[in-house]
């Protein structure tokens, strides 16, 4: 049964925000020190991530000790620094021998037209975000990685609505799944249980349908300016294959709320965690995951104060 949990009802995770609400960005990182089984699926056609190829099937470390999700762009992938910095200092990471290593995949999506494009999430910021992380349910709304986040901006930034950081949980048979999503889409979120659009393309005071002004020829917001990225996370005791491949069946999650989505206008990234602590059905972590994930679109748009 969806009910609105968080990220953090998955035991042995900790989630914090940095927020710059002057400059309309910031981050948000999900910490899993003692490491997590992991893996990642990209979508979208202007992606901006960091150690997603680790995360393959069959490669040498499958185990990470934090994501970070950023605004930013591109310069936002400076923040892992910060969140490998304070890992390194309590002495998480990956044993190479000589020093320990966090590992530390990330994500980013654009923000820069928001608030000031001069000033993005670095290593301060990615660092004051781990300091603030807690097994608490983090907030929701215009915070952290969603600060500067928009949606519905096919006709440009004039139509758009703010997206935002949501997050959600599922419970199935003893073992629990959840998201945490920092929405920003070219496409308008919507409830995928009653059809409502919540947020997107406003035209005239009303809700434009933007697949039908896709598909007129309308619109065109350019590459890169948009990305909805976010980390699903289980207790269940999954391999790095079936990490990889649930990563991959929860974007179904995106496609059921976001309106349209995984364009070459989106850099659509999402991460999966495993902690590892329970058995479990692979096939039921999977529908939760995609359930878990839409909700958390959801409440992305939902949550918090709205200008």
């Amino acid at each position: 049964m969806i009910y609105d949990g968080t990220i953090t009802d998955v035991a042995g995770l900790r989630a914090g925000h940095a927020t710059d609400r002057e400059a309309a960005t910031g981050c948000t990182v999900i910490l899993c020190p003692e490491g997590a089984v992991a893996g990642a699926d990209v979508r979208g056609g202007a992606p901006g991530t960091r150690e997603t190829d680790l995360l393959a099937p069959g490669r040498t470390v499958e185990r990470v000790h934090a994501v970070l999700l950023t605004g930013g762009s591109a310069f936002g992938l400076d923040a892992a620094g910060g969140v490998m910095r304070y890992l390194e200092e309590r002495g998480f990471g990956f044993d190479t021998g000589a020093a320990r290593v966090p590992i530390v995949p990330a994500a980013v999506l654009y923000d820069l037209e928001v608030g000031r494009a001069d000033r993005r999430p670095d290593r301060d910021m990615g660092y004051e975000a781990c300091k603030c992380a807690l097994a608490e349910p983090p907030e929701q709304g215009l915070v952290g990685a969603g600060t500067g986040a928009t949606v519905g901006k096919l006709l440009g930034m004039a139509h758009a609505m703010p997206g935002g950081v949501g997050a959600a949980s599922v419970k199935t048979s003893g073992v629990t799944v959840a998201a945490l999503v920092a929405v920003n889409a070219v496409g308008n979120v919507v409830d995928h249980h009653t059809g409502r659009t919540l947020a997107g393309v406003r035209v005239n005071g009303a809700f434009a349908d933007p697949i039908a002004l896709m598909l007129d020829g309308a619109g065109g917001a350019p590459a890169g300016v948009n990305t909805t990225i976010g980390v699903i996370a289980t207790d269940g005791i999954l391999t790095g294959v079936q990490a990889a491949r649930l990563a991959c069946v929860a974007h179904d999650g995106l496609a059921l709320s976001i309106r349209p989505v995984h364009t070459a206008m989106d850099g659509d990234t999402l991460f999966a965690l495993s902690t590892g602590r329970v058995a479990c059905d692979f096939n039921r972590v999977c529908v939760a995951a995609v359930e878990a994930l839409a909700r958390a679109v959801v409440n992305a748009v939902t949550a918090g104060e709205r200008p």
